[in-house]
């Protein structure tokens, strides 16, 4: 059963992309839309120094960063051209591959929706706080910042 609506932060399992797409296409004005746009982040199997990475852990100060995303949320949909904006971010143990965030954008154009949904990843990954660590096929892991 999906917790979609108890907020955007969410333990792993719980959500899946299409229940992000489904609550977006529940939006009254979504007849207006002409693209939905949507962007998956996943775990990736190297660090950017090429070091091979075996799992994540994923933790969020859930309170602030549901505020966080809330209010990026609510801050793209105020433009006129956009009709919904949505951001779930997933917490706890998670494998190369698995999916971490969903990140879903209505928009009147696919212009329009393009450029939202670059700017809400940009804008989450800088005021969410939600936190990563890296577990490298070395047995060393790390925070990243």
């Amino acid at each position: 059963m999906s917790e979609i609506n108890s907020g955007y932060i969410h333990q792993k399992g719980t959500i899946c992309l299409q229940d992000v797409i489904n609550e977006a296409r529940s939006n009254p004005e979504s007849k207006k839309c002409g693209a939905i746009i949507t962007f998956t982040g996943i775990v990736r199997g190297y660090t950017h120094d090429g070091k091979k990475v075996v799992k994540l852990k994923v933790e969020a100060a859930e309170a602030e960063a549901s505020k966080a995303l809330n209010e990026i949320s609510k801050e793209l949909r105020s433009r006129p051209e956009i009709i919904e904006v949505l951001i779930h971010h997933l917490v706890g143990d998670f494998f190369v591959g698995e999916d971490l965030v969903y990140v879903v954008v209505m928009g009147k154009s696919r212009n329009d929706a393009f450029e939202t949904l670059k700017q809400a990843v940009e804008l989450y990954k800088k005021k969410a706080e939600i936190w990563k660590k890296e577990y490298l096929n070395d047995g060393t892991s790390y925070w990243i910042s």
